[in-house]
């Protein structure tokens, strides 16, 4: 049985989020034991790793580094499955302009507030959207097998990533002018939607990140 360890470091939905894979191994059949845990032991000890976010991304990277999370988390994703998600992909990025943040530098790229000319699009952006995937991204088949391109998930989120490589683009949205909604490279998957809350799409894509066999 694999052991997938949901990341607590102070700030996040952990629980919908372990609730959701525990779902998605149970309808899918996949053997999955899921944890949360802020204890860099059990990140390292992992077969897969899931890294939310939700909240201020300077909270979460100051509760990352002083816990001693940030080496374990940083070794999960050099050599495992990992998957970021909203915060958590944002958090991958060099810097995020909420605070003038360091993120962990693990995709090249900034993290860019909202600034909506038309006036009747509110920040935070939060609801439904289309996603459109990146037919060319070999990251593309394995986040969203069985998925249409075009298929609507759940956004909440006031800044969006702006990654310096189009190459880990797995997919876009629209929200006063394009922006990116999935980010991958080999072993490293993230969503800026919450694929928890995006009903059975979302429930695919957790399913999909648990039967990768890297």
């Amino acid at each position: 049985m694999q052991k997938l360890v949901v990341v607590d470091y102070g700030m996040g939905n952990l629980r919908s989020v372990a609730r959701a894979f525990e779902f998605a191994s149970r309808e899918w059949e996949i053997p999955t034991r899921v944890l949360i845990s802020e204890k860099p032991q059990d990140v390292c000890l992992a077969h897969k790793v899931v890294f939310p976010g939700q909240g201020a991304m300077p909270d979460c990277v100051r509760y990352l580094r002083e816990s001693g999370l940030e080496d374990a988390v940083r070794d999960a994703a050099a050599n495992k499955p990992f998957f970021g998600v909203c915060v958590g992909m944002q958090m991958l990025f060099d810097i995020s302009e909420e605070g003038n943040t360091p993120g962990l530098g693990i995709f090249p790229g900034g993290v860019e507030k909202f600034r909506p000319a038309d006036a009747t699009l509110k920040v935070p952006h939060m609801g439904w959207n289309q996603v459109d995937f990146a037919p060319d991204n070999p990251v593309t088949s394995a986040l969203f097998n069985g998925i249409p391109s075009g298929e609507r998930f759940y956004f909440v989120h006031s800044y969006y990533c702006a990654p310096s490589d189009p190459s880990i683009v797995v997919a876009t949205t629209d929200y006063s002018g394009r922006f990116t909604a999935a980010v991958g490279r080999a072993n490293i998957f993230a969503t800026q939607f919450h694929p928890e809350k995006s009903h059975h799409a979302g429930l695919t894509v957790y399913k999909n990140f648990l039967k990768l066999n890297l």
